[in-house]
C-alpha cells in the first residue's frame, strides 16, 4: 500500500534556545523522528516524507543544520518546501546535494508515489507572513499537471487556502489561492492540497478539491474561534499525518495521524 508522511512547522531554532521562548521543537522533532521510525514496519510501504514547510523559526544556516542534523536519523527520504519562517538562500544552500531542490527560482519539485503524484509548491514570499504562489509556479503547475492526464495528484503548500476559523492564521493564509484552486478544479484526476501553517489537522472540501492541513510535531495554533482573538500557541501533543492508497480502491487516499510519542498498549480487544 503506498504511502508517505507530512511533516510539518517544526520550527528548528538554534541549540539552546526555544521557540517563542517556550516550545522546544527540536525535542519534539527527535521524538517525531523516533515515533517514525518505530511505526514504519507497522505501516508498509511508506515511500517518504514530505515536509510542508517552516522547517526553522528564522531561515538561519545554524538552524538548518540543526534540522538536517535531526532528520538524518529519520529512515526514509523526504522532500521540503518552504514556509514563511524559511528564507529560500539558505534553506537552498543547506539542500544543495538534493535532487528535489532546484539551482535557482522558486522551491517546486514532483514526486510520483504510487498512483498519485505530489507537487510541491513554493508559496514563499519573504519579508510576509501571508503566502504567494509566483508565476514561475503556477507555470511549473500547468505544466506539470497537463502531464498526468487523469492521474490522481496532490499538492503541498505551507500557506492553505481554505478557512481554519482561527482569525489571524485566516490573515496570513494563500492570498492568490483562488487561481491555484482554478487550475486544481480542472483538473480531470482526482486532487487534494495538504498544507501546513496552522500547526492543527484540520479537513475542508473547495468544489471537488479536498484540503487539508496537517499538525505539527511541536506546538500547535490555539483553538479560538472569536473573530479577532490573539494569535497563541498551545502546547497540545504534536502528530505527524500518513497518506496511503488502498491497492483495493484506485484513486483513494485516506489519510490517519500519527500522535508523537509512546503510548501504553497495544492490548487484544479479546485476549
Amino acid at each position: 500500500m503506498p504511502s508517505f508522511l507530512q511533516i510539518t512547522d517544526t520550527h528548528i531554532v538554534a541549540d539552546g534556545t526555544l521557540a517563542y521562548g517556550r516550545s522546544d521543537t527540536a525535542a519534539a522533532l527527535e521524538r517525531a523522528v523516533e515515533t517514525i521510525n518505530a511505526r514504519l514496519p507497522l505501516l508498509g510501504g511508506v515511500e517518504c516524507a514530505i515536509v510542508t514547510g517552516d522547517l526553522t523559526d528564522h531561515g538561519s544556516e545554524e538552524e538548518y543544520d540543526r534540522f538536517k542534523a535531526i532528520m538524518s536519523r529519520l529512515q526514509l527520504p523526504y522532500l521540503a518546501i518552504p514556509g514563511n519562517h524559511d528564507l529560500r538562500g539558505p534553506m537552498r544552500v543547506a539542500f544543495a546535494g538534493e535532487d528535489w531542490m532546484p539551482m535557482q527560482g522558486p522551491i517546486q519539485w514532483r514526486r510520483d508515489i504510487g498512483a498519485l503524484t505530489v507537487i510541491g509548491l513554493d508559496t514563499l514570499l519573504e519579508g510576509a507572513h501571508y503566502g504567494h504562489l509566483s508565476d514561475a509556479g503556477f507555470a511549473f503547475l500547468d505544466s506539470t499537471l497537463s502531464s498526468l492526464g487523469p492521474r490522481p495528484a496532490v499538492i503541498a503548500t505551507h500557506h492553505p487556502w481554505m478557512l481554519s476559523g482561527i482569525d489571524a492564521m485566516d490573515q496570513d493564509n494563500l492570498r492568490n489561492g483562488a487561481r491555484l484552486i482554478e487550475r486544481l478544479q480542472a483538473h480531470p484526476g482526482p486532487v487534494r492540497m495538504i498544507s501546513g501553517h496552522v500547526h492543527r489537522a484540520i479537513t475542508g472540501q473547495i468544489g471537488k478539491v479536498t484540503c487539508q492541513i496537517g499538525p505539527a510535531p511541536c506546538h500547535a495554533v490555539h483553538l479560538d474561534h472569536r473573530r479577532q482573538a490573539e494569535n497563541a500557541l498551545i502546547l497540545e501533543p504534536g502528530a505527524v499525518t500518513v497518506y496511503c492508497q488502498p491497492a483495493t480502491q484506485p484513486g483513494l487516499l485516506i489519510s490517519d495521524l500519527l500522535p508523537v510519542g509512546s503510548f501504553a498498549g497495544p492490548w487484544p480487544f479479546f485476549p
